[in-house]
């Protein structure tokens, strides 16, 4: 296997660094599988409560590697829909991992977030951007449609008429509008960008790892449910929530005016 992807455990933060600074992180299949594998990982290892994907030198990711498009291009019709058409099933694991995922994941955005980038960022819980960072879904360039959850995500973060023209134009837009629209969390400064993802990181990874992963949940599950399924799991949440010594932490510490140490149990 290649280094395409570099996955780093600090505390209880993992780090997941996209390692193709040349091609601007495109995705290869090599690191396609080993961001799969890698989050596969860290879902079941209780060390981690955090975690933060990012790209290595001056971008996110490009998105996928066009370049190795230019062989497939030259086969059959049909054999280019069959060839591709199991490739992008091959990502639907790793978007799906990262929805179950019972633990935060933040994007650390910088440079270019562009096409499957841009859908991966979207599939992560938080975006934090620097200011000099761009976005495009892109896949309209090559006369494409989106994949990797992007028309998922899209229309329910800026609405549909929005949706339909940031992918059916192509269009570059910056950090200010990607947070106007509620594509970013948060705009920092370029180089301020590692101190304020590790700042975010260790925020969540000290929160009460429980509560944190069981509101991911319900929000998701808030897309497809009707009131009074939404209500009744968030009973069952809460209860489940009031079993764990975290809560019992928080309710003591709220009583004592002290700020409270949650040790994710």
């Amino acid at each position: 296997m290649s280094d395409h992807l570099i996955v780093k455990k600090e505390g209880s933060i993992a780090t997941l660094t996209m390692n193709r600074p040349k091609s601007r992180n495109a995705l290869s299949i090599d690191m396609r599988e080993m961001l799969f594998d890698a989050l596969v990982d860290i879902e079941t290892d209780d060390s981690v409560r955090c975690v933060v994907i990012k790209g290595e030198g001056d971008h996110f990711m490009a998105g996928g590697d066009v370049i190795s498009f230019g062989d497939v291009a030259k086969k059959p019709a049909d054999e280019r829909g069959k060839l591709f058409e199991k490739r992008i099933h091959g990502l639907h694991p790793t978007i799906f991992t990262m929805k179950r995922m019972e633990k935060p994941i933040i994007a650390s955005v910088q440079g270019a977030a562009a096409g499957f980038g841009l859908s991966l960022a979207m599939a992560c819980d938080m975006v934090i951007a620097a200011d000099t960072s761009f976005y495009t879904l892109a896949y309209i360039g090559i006369a494409t449609t989106p994949d990797g959850s992007g028309t998922y995500s899209l229309p329910r973060i800026v609405g549909l008429k929005k949706a339909m023209e940031i992918a059916m134009l192509g269009d570059r837009f910056d950090a200010a509008e990607a947070h106007r629209l509620g594509l970013v969390n948060f705009v920092v400064p370029a180089s301020d960008l590692e101190a304020e993802t590790a700042k975010l990181a260790t925020r969540l990874a000290n929160g009460p790892t429980v509560a944190i992963g069981r509101t991911k949940k319900l929000m998701h599950a808030s897309l497809v449910n009707g009131m009074e399924e939404q209500l009744a799991l968030e009973a069952e949440n809460f209860a489940a929530c009031a079993r764990t010594d975290d809560w019992v932490e928080g309710i003591t510490a709220f009583g004592e005016k002290r700020k409270p140490v949650f040790k994710g149990k």
